[in-house]
């Protein structure tokens, strides 16, 4: 059975322009590539969880970041491995420079006995759109483009009249 996760779009607006914040995985596979990789803050969902309660603790041990306010859903996306990622979209601000991340421990180097510990998120960041979308895994560039539209200042009708 395929994998579920559910995360948030944490998104915030600086000089008129809307920045989305987006996490970076830890360990050492990670650890020197940049495009493509980078994360909204998510997490794997078991059956019979609240899938936003999850999106919400997923941010906090990630990032030590909290959210609240109107939490709007976003449409799944699915990645390339199977896994659908659920998302709501919320306005709200986060230390990119400071956050604070869960561990996970892994045999590191390959089959040499030792275990190390890593952070599960190494670093974060605040990216416009157009840079979050070459940094965010690319099945996610749907969420930062549902994104830009969720939040797009309504368009006034124009009347049509006497030409």
């Amino acid at each position: 059975m395929a994998k579920v996760s559910a995360g948030l779009v944490v998104y915030r607006r600086r000089a008129g322009n809307l920045e989305v914040f987006l996490v970076h995985p830890g360990g050492p596979f990670w650890a020197k590539k940049d495009a493509g990789v980078w994360s909204i803050p998510k997490g794997e969902v078991e059956p019979g969880q609240d899938p936003l309660a999850e999106a919400q603790r997923e941010l906090r041990e990630e990032t030590g970041c909290t959210a609240s306010g109107e939490f709007r859903p976003l449409k799944a996306v699915k990645q390339a491995g199977g896994k659908t990622v659920h998302a709501w979209a919320i306005e709200g601000d986060c230390d990119a420079d400071h956050i604070t991340s869960n561990e996970f421990t892994m045999e590191w180097p390959p089959r040499s006995g030792r275990q190390q510990s890593f952070p599960e998120v190494d670093r974060a960041g605040w990216f416009d759109l157009p840079t979050a979308r070459l940094k965010i895994n690319p099945a996610q560039a749907a969420l930062i483009d549902e994104l830009e539209t969720l939040t797009a200042p309504a368009r006034s009708a124009r009347k049509a009249g006497p030409g």
